[in-house]
């Protein structure tokens, strides 16, 4: 289900943001007023999907005048002839002390033997363009689930406020008992319990069972405002519901706090690939991943073939990009191909976005994946 959901809504983004010319083709559900509040005489409609993206669509910042923190200032080897892991870490690391910055990668050829680590928010890993600022990463022992440079917050939920009727699709507001400690400004997520009434209500009973009777996070959203006065309150969101969340299974909002922001990585290329077997020992590896982040981006990477002896002309070992429990994200220019680990098992996919919200893929590409573009739990 989740992936013929990601399906359709990249084939409405495709339709939103790319008007048919005069006389060709176009939608019913998608006429020349098309509104956000519009449906056919079946109740069929399109959702809006605006607020995908960096700040709900923003424009992406330039950063301009933010320190900058050289990594060959910090030891980094730029021929490939040493491990650099330990130099770009460093400026990170310094980054990350000083509140924030550009962590520049000058022209050249890195070799990592490890990992990076961004855990911190306002830091931009920037590079002078992907076919000349290179990195490329050796590891892969102990890799499975993981990235060889990730941005990484750390969710931490409240207590459920339960709502006290159920939210209607598309709808920008949910009523609960008590939202009396909610306020404007945070960040939530609208989940339910998977319950059997759930799953047998989408025809799915004995198929679904990862998540049965658990409960999950659905909708990462952002409190706008809240009206406590009556007997039941209100709370505004910025984002609409994409699907009803029904009082039958506990639907809930919880306050997440611990997510990082501003961070972005851009001008870079990327390369992980490895000899072929050793490739195949490991599950989704990731080249790059977002985890617990909001308000973030990546633009204008790509990968390339890893100079790795036995990489056989591949750029990665199996994952491009993931974004895991995070929102508004935007991935932007960018390029990703020639997987080696292509197997079952959530292996090979390019693009991957996993339990977040409001994230936007535009203008890139991605070649002989698994999975070149792929949404799922």
């Amino acid at each position: 289900m989740a992936r013929i959901l990601g399906c359709s809504i990249l084939l409405t983004l495709l339709a939103i943001s790319c008007p048919a010319p005069v006389g060709a083709w176009r939608s019913a559900l998608y006429p020349e007023d098309w509104s956000t509040g519009f449906a056919d005489s079946q109740g069929r409609f399109l959702h809006d999907f605006s607020f995908a993206g960096y700040r709900n669509g923003a424009d992406l910042p330039k950063n301009e005048g933010k320190a900058k923190f050289d990594v060959t200032d910090y030891g980094a080897d730029n021929t490939g002839t040493s491990d650099a892991t330990a130099g770009i870490q460093l400026a990170i690391d310094a980054a990350e002390n000083a509140g924030g910055g550009i962590v520049f990668i000058p022209e050249g050829l890195y070799r990592c033997d490890g990992t990076l680590l961004i855990d911190a928010s306002n830091i931009v890993v920037r590079g002078n363009g992907p076919d000349k600022s290179r990195i490329y990463f050796t590891s892969f022992t102990g890799m499975a689930y993981k990235g060889h440079i990730t941005f990484r917050g750390a969710l931490q939920y409240g207590a459920e406020v339960l709502l006290a009727k159920d939210g209607s699709n598309r709808a920008v507001e949910v009523v609960c008992a008590d939202a009396s400690a909610l306020a404007q400004g945070d960040d939530v997520s609208l989940g339910w319990t998977i319950t059997d009434a759930f799953i047998a209500e989408h025809g799915m009973t004995g198929t679904w069972q990862a998540f049965n009777n658990t409960r999950q996070s659905v909708f990462r959203r952002r409190v706008v405002a809240v009206e406590t006065g009556g007997s039941k309150h209100r709370v505004m969101l910025d984002v609409p519901l994409r699907y009803a969340a029904k009082i039958r299974d506990g639907a809930s909002l919880r306050v997440e706090t611990g997510y990082i922001s501003e961070c972005g990585i851009e001008g870079i290329g990327i390369a992980n690939a490895v000899e072929w077997n050793d490739a195949w020992s490991q599950m989704q590896v990731h080249a790059i991943a977002f985890e617990d982040v909001k308000d973030c981006w990546m633009r204008n990477v790509e990968s390339f073939a890893s100079p790795q002896p036995d990489a056989d002309g591949y750029h990665l070992q199996n994952g491009g990009v993931r974004v895991l429990t995070s929102k508004r994200v935007t991935i932007a220019d960018c390029s990703l191909q020639k997987a080696q680990n292509r197997g079952s098992g959530g292996c090979g996919y390019l693009y991957e976005i996993s339990q977040s919200n409001e994230i936007l893929i535009r203008d890139c590409a991605g070649r002989d994946g698994r999975h070149n573009f792929i949404q799922n739990w």
